[in-house]
């Protein structure tokens, strides 16, 4: 599934996502060498979901940190035939991929999904 995709399809993990890139994104200005009229521009302009989503599938590592604040760990472990499989905290899969990116964006996805049943409220029985 696309970057895109998860952010629409779970939206309270695309949510948070969304305020995790805003903050760093509000970190990076504390730089002196960013013009402010950059800044100013940046801020105006915000983080919009298609740019999100392309960021994630471009680079879905950078995920990992949101996922870590978030108590969700993922692992990326590679076997001796140098395919890569995925671990999200206790749960490992049994598939493997030829890349490490592979592994990831598939580890991203999952991870998305644990992210929005952690973040939806919880019905009374």
């Amino acid at each position: 599934m696309k970057g895109l995709e998860l952010i629409v399809k779970y939206p309270l993990a695309g949510k948070k996502v969304k305020e995790w890139f805003f903050k760093s994104m509000l970190e990076s200005f504390k730089d002196d060498t960013v013009p402010d009229e950059f800044k100013e521009f940046m801020l105006e302009q915000g983080i919009e979901d298609d740019k999100i989503g392309i960021l994630i599938d471009v680079n879905p590592r950078m995920l990992l940190d949101v996922y870590d604040d978030n108590k969700i760990f993922i692992e990326i472990l590679i076997y001796p035939n140098e395919e890569f499989t995925c671990k999200i905290g206790n749960q490992a899969t049994t598939q493997s991929w030829k890349t490490r990116k592979e592994a990831e964006l598939f580890g991203v996805e999952a991870a998305f999904e644990i992210l929005e049943n952690k973040l939806s409220p919880k019905l009374e029985e």
